[in-house]
């Protein structure tokens, strides 16, 4: 497990802290790399980062909290419990909301929100901001991940509890669980031990963009640490939280893997309850493996999506899969003719890349401008050190040119023609 996460801090694509435990045995529990770059100072099992899109468990567990105590029922239109919801929600239920088979837009993906998000708004604004746009298809119909789902639900929340959503969530989850390093970020606060969110660019860092975290809201205003949030999984599915039919409620698939708030997809033959996150400089994922009660935390500081690799590769580990990290892998030897042959453009409708040689190793340069080296393993056969990802050049059988590249990255392979 150790290797598989230092492949990711040596290749400068991971900050953060880790944690896996199965039952009540912690297995790995360790910081890496800088909470803070510019004051050196390293992360830590207790260092607290944004969690983003894994706050809409806890929003998914307030609502079925609610529902226990005869405050709603899921299944009623979401105009029941906010009245001045526009008609075109009339068919839109509160299980649509949690499910994200409502159809309302999401407010991060519509053109304007780059504008949107320069101020501090409150949740009235934001759902302002997307209300009266018409629906992208009709309730239930079809799965489509909305933010704008989650940001009304914590308007529910706060509603029929008339408390603010931070009150609720401290009084019913937090407290209660004792996960006292976890919150509602304001980004104004003073937060002991908070971690700095950072861009990785050309083998550096940079800080991310800051989001007013009263935007996010319910959808993704959370902070909190590795430790926190594994008493967070041992609560809610060692019974401690909800009722053994919200607990199964929430972890049953509607449409696309997605239940209440979490994913539950099959991850290499075994089931996984999994959601993750991403904001402006974190990204976070979170595992459960419900067969081993196997809990696996991943939370980074570095805005990549690295955490999502190291929790499902560290998940294979503990599964006794073999799992290759760039460790495993041996650079040998490659003529520079050889080399000179593979250099040119590979293009397809969704994916390019330009291929160059440079003295005597290959470069390869994404759309996006940034440049990597690759690393032969083979005479076909190259790696990319700075992020998970392969290339394998083919021949034509015939004519011996190169034709085409393969490229594996996260376990998917692409067959990207050369030009």
């Amino acid at each position: 497990m150790q290797q598989v996460i230092q492949n990711y801090v040596d290749n400068k694509s991971f900050m953060g802290a880790v944690l896996v435990a199965e039952k009540d045995k912690v297995l790995l529990q360790q910081g890496y790399g800088s909470a803070d770059l510019e004051w050196k100072i390293p992360n830590s099992v207790t260092t607290k980062f944004r969690i983003a899109s894994i706050t809409k468990q806890f929003t998914a567990v307030s609502i079925l909290l609610l529902q226990e105590r005869g405050k709603l029922k899921i299944e009623e239109p979401v105009k029941t419990y906010l009245p001045d919801a526009p008609k075109t929600w009339d068919k839109i239920t509160v299980y649509n909301l949690l499910t994200h088979t409502s159809g309302i837009p999401n407010l991060t993906n519509l053109p304007e929100f780059q504008t949107f998000k320069q101020k501090e708004r409150t949740p009235d604004e934001s759902i302002a901001f997307f209300r009266d746009r018409p629906l992208d298809f009709e309730p239930g119909a079809k799965f489509t991940y909305s933010n704008s789902n989650y940001i009304l639900l914590g308007r529910i929340i706060e509603k029929l509890s008339g408390e603010t959503y931070a009150e609720f969530l401290q009084k019913n989850i937090f407290t209660p669980l004792g996960m006292t390093d976890t919150g509602a970020d304001n980004g104004a606060m003073i937060l002991p031990q908070r971690a700095q969110g950072y861009l990785a660019r050309q083998g550096s860092f940079v800080h991310a963009d800051q989001t007013f975290m009263s935007i996010p809201f319910a959808a993704g205003c959370l902070y909190s640490t590795v430790g926190d949030l594994l008493k967070w999984e041992r609560g809610l599915f060692w019974g401690k939280v909800l009722s053994p039919a919200s607990l199964q409620a929430m972890t049953t698939p509607f449409k696309s893997d997605y239940g209440l708030g979490v994913f539950h997809r099959d991850a290499a033959q075994h089931n996984v309850i999994t959601h993750n996150g991403s904001i402006d400089g974190f990204d976070a994922r979170l595992n459960f493996y419900p067969d081993r009660q196997l809990t696996i935390v991943a939370l980074g500081n570095v805005g990549n999506g690295t955490p999502d690799k190291i929790a499902d590769q560290l998940g294979s580990v503990a599964y006794g899969e073999k799992v290759i990290v760039n460790s495993d892998r041996k650079v040998v030897l490659v003529a520079p003719a050889v080399l000179a042959e593979y250099v040119g453009i590979y293009k397809s409708p969704a994916f390019g890349l330009t291929i160059t040689l440079e003295g005597d190793h290959l470069l390869s340069t994404t759309p996006g401008g940034q440049k990597v080296p690759l690393y032969p393993e083979s005479q076909t056969k190259f790696f990319i050190k700075e992020f998970d990802a392969q290339l394998e050049f083919v021949r034509d059988p015939a004519t011996k040119k190169v034709t085409k590249s393969l490229v594996t990255q996260d376990g998917k392979v692409r067959e990207v023609p050369k030009r």
